[in-house]
C-alpha cells in the first residue's frame, strides 16, 4: 500500500484530509512548526486528535519537523504576537508570505528520506494566496522533485471544497471534529471565538446546519 504524507496542524481541513487519505493509503501525518503563536495549541490538539483517528491503524503517529521563521517574520508581526486581525477581516489580512513554500520544502526532504512520493495539502475551494493554487503545487512538485532527485507529487484533494463541505465530508469520515482547532488566538484548548478563522469556521457549520463541537471562550465577536 502506498504512503501519503499529509501536512496536518489538527485543523478542521487537514484532520479530514488524514481521515480521507487514509481510506486508500497509508498515512504519514507531519507537523511543522515555524515559530507562529498558535502552534503550542495546535501541537496539544493533535496530540489528542491523532490517537482519535489513528483507530485506522494506517495512519502513523505524527512527525515534528522544525524550520524558524522568526528571523523572518518580525517579533512585531501578528502571527509571531498572537494578535490576529479582527473578526471580519477578509482572507487577505491573515496571508503569511511563503507559508506553504516552507512547510513542503521540508516536508518534501522528509518524504524522500522516507521514499514517500505523495504529499498532501488542504487548501480549499477560494483560497487566495499564490501559494495556494494548482499552477504553484505544480510547479513546487517539479522542482523539488529535481532538486531532491526523488519522485515528489504535491497534491490538494481539498481543492475543489468549501468549508461546509469538508465539514459535511468530515461527518461522512467520522472525523472527531470537537478534536480540532482553527483559529489564530487559542485560548489554551478553546478556540478565542473572536478571529477570522473562528467566524469561517463557526459560519461554515452554520451552513452545513450543525452546532460546532469544539469549544469556544467567547460565544460572540459582536462585544
Amino acid at each position: 500500500m502506498d504512503t501519503s504524507l499529509v501536512l496536518c496542524s489538527a485543523g478542521l481541513d487537514s484532520a479530514v484530509l488524514v481521515a480521507l487519505e487514509a481510506r486508500e493509503r497509508r498515512v504519514q501525518p507531519v507537523y511543522v512548526s515555524v515559530g507562529l503563536a498558535w502552534e503550542a495549541a495546535e501541537r496539544a490538539m493533535l496530540d489528542r486528535l491523532l490517537p482519535a483517528l489513528a483507530r485506522d491503524t494506517r495512519i502513523a503517529p505524527a512527525a515534528r519537523l522544525t524550520v524558524d521563521m522568526l528571523d523572518v517574520y518580525p517579533a512585531a508581526h501578528w502571527a509571531v504576537r498572537g494578535t490576529p486581525p479582527r473578526y471580519d477581516s477578509p482572507d487577505e489580512e491573515v496571508y503569511l508570505e511563503g507559508r506553504n513554500i516552507v512547510l513542503l520544502s521540508k516536508a518534501a526532504v522528509f518524504a524522500a528520506r522516507e521514499r514517500i512520493t505523495r504529499v498532501a495539502i488542504g487548501p480549499l475551494a477560494g483560497n487566495p494566496f499564490p501559494d495556494a493554487t494548482q499552477e504553484f503545487f505544480g510547479a513546487m512538485a517539479r522542482a523539488l522533485s529535481i532538486g531532491l532527485d526523488h519522485p515528489i507529487d504535491v497534491v490538494a484533494p481539498l481543492a475543489s471544497l468549501t468549508k461546509a463541505d469538508v465539514i459535511g465530508l468530515g461527518l461522512t469520515l467520522k472525523v472527531p471534529l470537537e478534536l480540532t482547532m482553527s483559529c489564530m488566538n487559542p485560548q489554551g484548548n478553546l478556540h478565542c471565538g473572536r478571529c477570522s478563522k473562528c467566524r469561517e469556521r463557526l459560519e461554515a457549520f452554520r451552513e452545513v446546519g450543525v452546532e460546532d463541537p469544539a469549544r469556544y471562550a467567547a460565544t460572540s465577536s459582536a462585544d
